[in-house]
């Protein structure tokens, strides 16, 4: 199960930057490439071995350059819904303010492990953590989220109340995991219900930490997985739920808890920026992809030369992870449906292939003599030997040679599609990489 942080607070006490010096300053696994600026207000951190996801709730609201109470009370309501921990964070300098007392006073109610994050507490002279005892969310930890100070006794103690992981070993059977992820009126809940169908008593829900139910295993047309619970399966919240960043947020845990997302496109509306924000956590996760284009019945227009448009736009928009399979169909007629979980199935196979070590080699070195790595001032990469990882989350090849540095991303990408060429890696993350012999 992923482990989620959640930041709140009022603007301008410094959110943004405590959600940096948690995620960027540690790992790297925040990269700001793409375009979104939702996309940034999420990222990992890792702390004595555990890996945690940190969401800046604050980045997700509209307008929160104006202090609207009520955009603060989604982003709380979010937080609670959704988070382990949630970061309180409040500005030492200017002490509490009315926002500051009424955001409190929600999450005294919430019974969620709340920690008050006294921020801005630059300069080391100053200790006034103190007043923020009056909230009556345990004790306030100062820290300095441009200089850092602080932040080691901030992790140590979101790390204790993390929720242990006992309800979860029920579901690591090594059955596949899939989810279901999409924007808003894509069609999760409808396609989860035509897989369902109403034999609901094939489906055997296995009660989650608390959330209701986090997997259904779904057996049946000989099948075995389990589907990953996302906002569809779910007893609708509280906040609205069409609202954009809600739904990433939905997406974000079922992405982490996932083996293969399914990416569910409308078809009438084509590809929007949303379906771009998921596509990069799923790439960013390092997880197996099938897209399904729902909604095909309502499309006028249904030529072979009409899919290939789409096809390619879509692949386009999503380069340059461009092998997953793409499958139009409908949810509402069951059109193609199966042909979703059959593909869902290949991908999940093709993330555990193993390729024999000889083989490889045979394949990999004809094609690297048939275009060698460019020399970089004089100098010659040469690979001798590839060979794939065991045990590897996705398909990792080693290739050894002897000048690593030397071989840059356009080269690696060329590796990347000879192997894809050669063996079915489709729908799945491949990583190459280079290591000194």
């Amino acid at each position: 199960m992923g482990k989620l942080i959640a930041i709140v607070g009022r603007p301008n006490v410094g959110k943004s930057t405590l959600f940096n010096r948690l995620t960027g300053a540690r790992t790297a696994i925040v990269d700001d490439t793409s375009g979104t600026t939702r996309d940034r207000q999420y990222g990992k951190t890792e702390w004595n071995g555990m890996e945690m996801s940190v969401v800046d709730t604050g980045g997700w609201v509209v307008n929160s350059e104006d202090i609207f109470e009520e955009e603060i009370n989604k982003q709380v309501a979010i937080a609670i819904e959704e988070a382990d921990v949630i970061l309180f964070v409040v500005d030492i300098k200017n002490g509490i303010t009315d926002l500051d007392d009424h955001v409190a006073a929600i999450l005294r109610r919430s019974r969620k492990p709340v920690i008050v994050v006294a921020n801005k507490a630059d300069d080391l002279t100053y200790f006034g953590e103190a007043e923020f005892y009056a909230f009556g969310l345990g004790d306030p930890i100062a820290v300095s989220a441009i200089n850092g100070s602080g932040t080691g006794d901030l992790l140590d103690r979101i790390v204790e109340l993390m929720p242990k992981d006992a309800a979860e070993e029920v579901a690591t059977e090594h059955l596949p995991k899939f989810a279901i992820v999409g924007r808003p009126n894509s069609g999760k809940s409808s396609i989860v219900n035509a897989f369902i169908g109403e034999e609901r008593n094939i489906v055997t829900n296995i009660a989650g930490t608390t959330r209701d139910s986090i997997y259904t295993r779904y057996n049946k047309f000989g099948f075995d997985f389990y589907l990953v619970d996302t906002a569809g399966i779910r007893k609708k919240a509280k906040v609205n739920e069409d609202i954009e960043y809600y739904s990433v947020i939905r997406s974000i845990r079922a992405i982490e808890n996932s083996d293969v997302c399914i990416l569910m496109i409308d078809a009438t509306r084509g590809i929007e920026g949303q379906d771009a924000n998921i596509f990069s956590l799923i790439q960013r996760n390092r997880k197996g992809l099938v897209v399904c284009v729902n909604k095909w019945d309502l499309v006028e227009n249904k030529s072979t030369a009409a899919i290939k448009t789409f096809e390619n736009a879509i692949r386009n928009r999503f380069a340059p992870f461009t092998d997953f399979p793409i499958i139009f169909g409908s949810a509402l007629t069951k059109q193609r449906i199966l042909k979703v979980l059959e593909s869902a199935v290949n991908v999940y196979e093709n993330r555990n292939r193993q390729v024999p070590t000889s083989e490889l080699n045979n394949v990999m070195h004809e094609a690297i003599e048939a275009y060698p790595p460019p020399a970089n001032k004089g100098k010659y990469v040469k690979i001798k030997y590839v060979t794939m990882l065991k045990e590897a989350q996705i398909p990792s090849f080693l290739f050894f040679c002897n000048l690593p540095q030397w071989v840059k991303e356009p080269y690696k990408r060329y590796l990347e599609n000879q192997i894809r060429e050669h063996w079915d890696f489709s729908g799945t993350p491949i990583n190459i990489f280079m290591r000194e012999k």
